[in-house]
């Protein structure tokens, strides 16, 4: 599947021949979506950069991370390192939205290739692609919603083309995102993970098995649950959270399967996830007590024991983290991405985009907005991971909430995007003042402000 991709991840329109042939049959079309998700699981996304990587920097989660990325820990977005890890984070979205798009202007017309429920799942898995990686975007490059919602942001691309898109503000970002998720969340209606299906490899050679890698019906929800989180409509985001949550297809990782390594990155918790054929490989040599110290990224002990201070009973303590050796005794490396090839299947190589603990802390963000009490939703996951249950009201519950965060996304580049939701001026590990700075907002690169005739999004 993998070389066959590598035919056509051309980004520009004039793969157009390729595209005419690729999308003659349904083969072609799951080919295309399996593009897209391919794209996704590169080094300068998801595959480091998205989620341990840079934005793990930008929120200090790290002790100590590799040289490379000291403008990001200083946030100096005038850096040319900077600019092109920025560059190359915008280049890859907008290149999977592009192939995302491709597939979307030719599915419709293709309706009749399609057999059994495929039309519709690979259409609604596509919608929903597209509004992740703009929303992906959004949250990079465009104001908060909750600060300036009429501050010009990001292209929305909609088209297959090499006509310019225009700029849209954060509103108009976001009103597109759930035009396409509520369509998305339409077609998805037939997928197996909702109507309860039973799919086997005798079934069109298990195509609509392991929905959790996939945008799944429930992974939109989820979407829609963090959206309206973002945009400050919380009853519509807790009856969201709440519908995943219910599902019950989504289960906490056991702590035999913890004890054993055999389940470090939580995988039963996915309600969207990627595989990433690189996942041990980039761990080896960025995660682990064995790689050059250089180009490594770790705890020291008195960081790793702060953000775990229930350290003899959380499992997120005992369980993902390797304590190194002679010189490296005092750090503390992440085991989270490092399921050895050796290891079952299921649990392989899988690296988390959506989990369902976000759902919980999804609800108690709302009603944490609202001043209502945030111990239920929290406790689900304090639990689940081991710890004893919180029975009074914290008095500061924004510190504790974001004290629960910090410790459950631990290097899975979700921090930074929390802090950016509240508005922190100062965050645990930098004295400098965020808003100030205006380092929640990406600069556009540069190359798109000149050559784009864009509008400055700071």
């Amino acid at each position: 599947m993998l070389s066959s991709c590598k035919k056509w991840l051309d980004v520009e329109p004039n793969s157009q021949i390729k595209s005419s042939e690729l999308f003659k049959t349904e083969s072609g079309f799951k080919e295309a979506l399996a593009g897209v998700y391919t794209l996704m699981i590169a080094e300068n996304l998801y595959g480091k950069e998205q989620q341990y990587g840079m934005l793990a920097v930008l929120s200090h989660e790290w002790s100590s991370f590799p040289e490379g990325y000291n403008g990001e820990a200083e946030y100096n977005y005038e850096s040319s390192t900077v600019q092109g890890r920025m560059s190359s984070i915008w280049n890859g979205l907008y290149q999977a939205i592009s192939n995302t798009n491709n597939l979307l202007v030719e599915i419709d017309s293709k309706k009749s290739i399609f057999s059994g429920d495929n039309y519709s799942i690979i259409k609604g898995e596509a919608l929903a692609l597209r509004a992740f990686l703009h929303f992906e975007l959004v949250r990079l490059f465009g104001a908060s919603y909750m600060v300036d919602m009429n501050k010009p942001a990001i292209p929305y691309v909609t088209q297959y083309s090499a006509n310019q898109t225009k700029q849209s503000t954060v509103k108009e970002t976001y009103e597109f995102i759930r035009k396409d998720l509520e369509a998305a969340k339409e077609l998805l209606r037939t997928d197996p993970i909702l109507t309860g299906r039973t799919i086997t490899q005798a079934d069109d050679n298990g195509y609509l098995i392991n929905r959790q890698l996939h945008l799944n019906y429930y992974a939109v929800e989820a979407l829609l649950a963090r959206m309206f989180y973002y945009t400050g409509e919380y009853e519509k985001a807790r009856t969201a959270a709440t519908t995943v949550i219910n599902s019950g297809k989504f289960t906490y990782s056991l702590q035999s399967n913890l004890g054993i390594g055999n389940d470090l990155s939580g995988a039963p918790e996915h309600i969207f996830g990627l595989h990433i054929n690189n996942m041990y490989t980039y761990s080896t040599e960025y995660l682990s007590k064995d790689a050059n110290i250089i180009y490594t990224f770790y705890l020291n002990s008195a960081t790793h024991d702060a953000y775990y201070p229930d350290k003899s009973i959380d499992y997120r303590y005992i369980y993902l983290f390797e304590v190194g050796e002679g010189v490296k005794a005092s750090n503390y490396y992440s085991r989270k991405y490092s399921a050895p090839v050796s290891q079952e299947l299921y649990y392989r190589n899988k690296s988390v985009v959506i989990k369902i603990s976000e759902m919980q802390f999804i609800i108690a963000g709302s009603n944490l907005a609202e001043g209502k009490s945030i111990i239920a939703p929290i406790n689900k996951v304090r639990q689940a991971r081991g710890l004893q249950a919180l029975t009074i009201e914290p008095p500061d519950p924004t510190a504790t909430y974001i004290e629960e965060f910090r410790k459950e996304f631990f290097a899975e580049g979700q921090l930074f995007y929390l802090y950016k939701r509240l508005n922190r001026t100062t965050i645990t590990g930098t004295d400098k003042n965020l808003v100030d700075i205006k380092a929640y907002i990406w600069p556009l690169p540069v190359a798109e402000l000149e050559a784009g005739n864009r509008t400055n999004n700071r």
